[in-house]
C-alpha cells in the first residue's frame, strides 16, 4: 500500500519534487511512457496502441503548508500559509522546515500573558511564529531561509477499525488510488496525471488537460467528511466508511450528468458501496479540466477524509479500497473502440 509513504512525503504546492520522484519510481514498470512537463505535472500513459475514448485520470500531488517569509532577530520564523488552512489549528503544531526538514513548533503567546479581551479569541496568523530552537537570526539562517517551505510533521498510523490518520490525505490518497489503478490492464488509451499546485488554484491541471486533450476525465480526490458531533445532517458532506463519494456539483464544476450516471451504474454493477457528496463546498482539478479545449466530460470520485487541511486527517481504509474498485468498474464500462 502506497498511502503511508505518500503521506510522509513533503510536497507543499510548488514544491512537489519529492512526491513526483517517489511516484515515478513506483510506477515506471507499469506504464508505456512517462514524462514531466514544465509545470511539474507527472504524466503516465498506457494503451497508446488502443482505440476508443482517451481517458485522463488525475490526482494532485501537492499539500497545504507554510512558507517562511521572515526571520526575526531572535531566530523565530514568520510565515504565510500555502493553500486553505484554518489558523485555529496551528498553535503548538510540529512542523519540518526547508529541504533539510529542520524540526520546529508553531508558537504563540501563552494564555497567562494574554489580556482578558484576547482570551477566547482565535490567535491571528500574524501572532504566530515557528520556533526551531535558534537563539538568534544568524543561528536560524544557518538552518533555514525565507522562501523555505514547512510541512506538518505527522506520522501515518493505522488505528481503530480499519482507520488511518496522517497528513496530506488531500490528495495523497487520490495519488494512491491512481497508482493502484495503473497496475491494471487497460482497454482504451489512458493517461494518468499527477498534478501540481491544485491547492493554490488548480494550476497544474489546467496545463495538463490541454496537453492530454482527453475525451473523458476522472479526478480522484480526498474530500471533506463532516460526520462529527453537532454537525447538521444536510451539512454532512460525506460519511466515513460509507464508500467513495461521487460529486454532482461543487464550486468549481457541475459534473456532466452522464458521468454521474456511469459512476453510479459502475458501483451498482460491481457491488461497491458509494455515496453522493452532499455539499457543494470546495473545488477540485475538475474545475479546470472540464473547460479545456472544446470541453471534457469530467467526473469526480473522492475518499472521505475527516479534518482535511489540518496537521492530521483520518480516513477509512475500506473507503480507499472501495474507491479503487469503483473506478476500476467505471473504466471497465468504457467501450473499446466506442463512445460513452
Amino acid at each position: 500500500m502506497y498511502l503511508s509513504e505518500l503521506s510522509a512525503l513533503r510536497g507543499v504546492s510548488g514544491n512537489e519534487a519529492a512526491v513526483r520522484t517517489y511516484i515515478s519510481e513506483q510506477i515506471r514498470g507499469l506504464v508505456d511512457e512517462m514524462w514531466v512537463d514544465p509545470m511539474g505535472n507527472l504524466f503516465a500513459r498506457k494503451g497508446t496502441h488502443l482505440s476508443g475514448p482517451h481517458v485522463m485520470l488525475a490526482a494532485h500531488m501537492d499539500e497545504v503548508g507554510l512558507l517562511v517569509t521572515h526571520i526575526e532577530d531572535d531566530g523565530l520564523l514568520r510565515f504565510d500559509t500555502v493553500g486553505g488552512i484554518d489558523h485555529r489549528v496551528l498553535p503548538s503544531v510540529w512542523v519540518q522546515v526547508g529541504d533539510e526538514a529542520v524540526p520546529g513548533v508553531i508558537g504563540a503567546k501563552a494564555i497567562h500573558l494574554k489580556k482578558p479581551e484576547e482570551r477566547g479569541k482565535p490567535v491571528a496568523r500574524d501572532d504566530l511564529f515557528i520556533d526551531i530552537g535558534a537563539r538568534s537570526k544568524a543561528e536560524a539562517e544557518k538552518l533555514v531561509q525565507p522562501g523555505d517551505y514547512a510541512t506538518f510533521w505527522t506520522d501515518y498510523e493505522e488505528l481503530g477499525d480499519r482507520r488511518a490518520k496522517g497528513k496530506a490525505f488531500d490528495d495523497r490518497v487520490g495519488c494512491h488510488v491512481l497508482m493502484e489503478l495503473l497496475k491494471d490492464e487497460v482497454q482504451t488509451p489512458l493517461t494518468a496525471v499527477f498534478t501540481v499546485q491544485e491547492e493554490i488554484g488548480l494550476r497544474g491541471a489546467q496545463v495538463a488537460a490541454y496537453t492530454v486533450q482527453p475525451d473523458v476525465a476522472l479526478v480522484l480526490e480526498g474530500t471533506t467528511c463532516a460526520d462529527i458531533p453537532l454537525s447538521i445532517p444536510h451539512g454532512e458532506s460525506t460519511k466515513l466508511g460509507h464508500g467513495p463519494a461521487i460529486t454532482v456539483a461543487d464550486r468549481s464544476t457541475v459534473v456532466h450528468p452522464r458521468m454521474v450516471e456511469l459512476l453510479i451504474e459502475a458501483g451498482e454493477r460491481a457491488g461497491v458501496p458509494y455515496q453522493l457528496k452532499r455539499t457543494t463546498f470546495g473545488g477540485t482539478d475538475a474545475g479546470t479540466i472540464h473547460r479545456a479545449g472544446a470541453g471534457v466530460r469530467t467526473g469526480i470520485v473522492s475518499v472521505p477524509c475527516r479534518y482535511i487541511h489540518t496537521p492530521a486527517a483520518m480516513l477509512s481504509l475500506d473507503d480507499v479500497e472501495n474507491t479503487v474498485r469503483l473506478v476500476r468498474a467505471f473504466l471497465d464500462s468504457i467501450p473499446a473502440g466506442g463512445s460513452l
